[in-house]
């Protein structure tokens, strides 16, 4: 114990060597020393007081230590933290390493620790940026995602906080992100632009069809119909084959209509034809009917392949149907009417066949459909005609030939008449006019010729005869060319007879002298005073034809309307004429003589009326 508290004098009097007692703990060091030796105190006890002292002061000098270690060791590993978050963050945002690298001249870690902390703020701040932009970019591609894919897309925090642990926040990972939604939003478009497209046709088939688009597209997906934004559009490969397949079916249902109603047009056309129908009555199956001409894809009229309109347009074919019988007497003999009218224009015989009273009786009778005879009567029509278009160039010629004997038959009426030169009103006119029947009549010979050379080539080429009304043409043709000869002939023997009355009356002048010839008598004049119209006898106007008397047939023969009208009364009464040329190397002498006579006779100043006055 003394050696321990000498010890520990001796240290505590080392200890109070040491302490400086210009310091304030020396001078309360100094004091405390002062006061325990007035009060008395032993050195042990000073000793010892000085060395609790001494240990009391080391506690809190060693407090001080450590809680300066553990600030230091906070400081340092605060700052190897954020050092390290630092690498994280550059590593992450993929920034560069030197930019962001402490300058290691700061000996101080706090000022370590505050130039640390902009930068990782910075860098933190920037982390969330990039956060947001990355989320916001995977939210749309998760939201087009859905919609291509057809499942219910949830906007909420998960891909945020499953962006919190990823460690990929470069700019390279932005620009990928950014391409893969340009590429999905491409595609989106495309898909919207082939919805569009699709529903389009729908509406429009759905018009034409008259079906109802809301409830055809609904069918399909319920966005379809909704006029909301094109983001509550559905573009999935579900809606997409479902408007395919719906568009196909439409297609189809279209064509079975357009099939259908085409058939039904065409009855109601035929209908309307046979039912003659006014436009009235038409206009208002006008659209329907313009079907019937129509292809299917230029078919868009709004509800014009409904089944509204169909039903329409079979009612009204039903009720033609049933007009159709009580008319159809009626419609048999108006197209028989036509027949005939055709026939008659083109101078043909219709087929007897069909004859009016006959139709009556089979109808009456109902021994016959009549709309097979109604069909039986429009082929004939049909054939009529083709036949008077093979016949249109003969007929022509034809008509030309009878103009040119009307013609003829005028000029000869005018030569007759006494005051054709005098100078009334009108008369240069019928010289104007009797100078061109001149030249025409001179034509008629070559007229005849070439229209029997075109009948002739036409029954060859067809193997049947020309007939004209019944009779044949040629026949009439090759009669009225040996009445032509026949009459010239007669001409010539007429001016030959006035020839030898002329030297008659010579010789009688020598023998009994000159006397003055009879004054002719007004029963030889032809010409009457219905050949002046105006009355006054100085003017010529067309003349009437002539009066025809009981005892003379041959002027008649002369007049072509009057000989067509003779010879067609005449061929009508012989149906069984041949289809051979007639022969008229029969006709007896005596009869020309007698029609010469006629002819000759009725004519003033003819040599058998001077002959015949010399025998009376």
């Amino acid at each position: 114990m003394g050696e321990m508290a000498m010890a520990g004098c001796g240290m505590d009097k080392a200890v109070r060597a040491s302490v400086s007692f210009d310091t304030p703990c020396g001078a309360l060091l100094r004091e405390l020393e002062q006061i325990w030796t007035e009060i008395g105190e032993r050195e042990q006890d000073k000793d010892r007081m000085f060395l609790e002292l001494e240990t009391e002061c080391m506690r809190v000098y060693r407090r001080k230590v450590d809680s300066a270690n553990a600030e230091r060791a906070q400081l340092r590993q605060s700052l190897m933290a954020k050092e390290a978050e630092l690498k994280a963050l550059v590593a992450s945002i993929g920034e560069s390493a030197p930019r962001f690298k402490v300058d290691e001249n700061h000996t101080s870690l706090k000022d370590q620790l505050a130039a640390v902390t902009p930068l990782l703020e910075d860098l933190k701040a920037k982390k969330e940026e990039r956060i947001k932009q990355i989320s916001n970019l995977q939210s749309q591609i998760e939201k087009i995602k859905a919609q291509i894919s057809d499942y219910n897309y949830q906007n909420n925090t998960g891909s945020v906080k499953q962006l919190d642990d990823d460690h990929d926040l470069s700019t390279r990972r932005i620009s990928d992100l950014q391409m893969q939604l340009r590429n999905l939003q491409k595609e989106k478009s495309d898909r919207l632009q082939k919805v569009f497209i699709y529903v389009d046709e729908v509406h429009y088939l759905c018009a034409v069809l008259g079906l109802d688009f809301a409830k055809t597209v609904k069918e399909v997906h319920p966005s379809l119909h909704e006029t909301n934004s094109e983001n509550s559009t559905n573009i999935s490969d579900s809606t997409l084959e479902g408007l395919t397949q719906t568009i196909l079916k439409l297609k189809a249902e279209k064509k079975t209509r357009v099939l259908k109603l085409q058939e039904i047009v065409e009855k109601l056309h035929k209908l309307w034809n046979l039912m003659e129908s006014t436009e009235q009555d038409r206009r208002h199956f006008a659209k329907v009917a313009a079907v019937l001409e129509s292809t299917e894809e230029e078919i868009t009229s709004p509800g014009i392949l409904s089944l509204e309109t169909i039903q329409a347009t079979e009612e009204e074919v039903e009720r033609l149907t049933k007009q159709k019988a009580s008319r159809m007497k009626e419609l048999v003999l108006k197209k028989r009417l036509e027949l005939e009218d055709i026939c008659r224009n083109a101078h043909m015989e219709p087929d007897m066949s069909t004859a009016p009273e006959k139709i009556i009786a089979l109808i009456d009778s109902g021994l016959v459909d009549t709309c097979e005879l109604l069909s039986s009567i429009e082929v004939q029509i049909s054939k009529a005609n083709e036949e008077s278009l093979t016949r249109k160039d003969i007929m022509e010629r034809v008509d030309k030939w009878l103009l040119a004997c009307d013609e003829e038959t005028w000029l000869e009426e005018y030569n007759q008449d006494d005051n054709r030169y005098s100078a009334g009103r009108g008369a240069h006119l019928n010289l104007k006019r009797a100078e061109k029947a001149r030249i025409l009549v001179q034509k008629i010979p070559t007229m005849i010729d070439n229209l029997i050379a075109k009948t002739f080539a036409w029954e060859d080429e067809r193997n049947v005869p020309f007939l004209y009304d019944g009779v044949r043409l040629v026949a009439i043709l090759e009669e009225q060319k040996l009445r032509r000869a026949q009459r010239e002939e007669d001409k010539r023997r007429c001016r030959d007879q006035k020839k030898l009355r002329s030297l008659l009356l010579k010789e009688k002048e020598l023998i009994f002298g000159s006397k003055p010839s009879p004054k002719k008598t007004s029963s030889f004049n032809r010409r009457t005073s219905n050949h002046h119209p105006n009355g006054n006898g100085a003017g010529f106007m067309t003349p009437v034809p002539r009066r025809i008397s009981a005892g003379s047939a041959t002027p008649e023969l002369l007049t072509p309307r009057s000989y067509s009208g003779r010879y067609n009364n005449y061929f009508k009464e012989n149906r069984r004429l041949t289809a051979a040329p007639l022969n008229f190397s029969t006709v007896s002498k005596d009869d020309s003589m007698s029609s010469f006579a006629s002819i000759s006779g009725s004519e003033p100043d003819s040599p058998l009326l001077d002959r015949e006055e010399t025998s009376w």
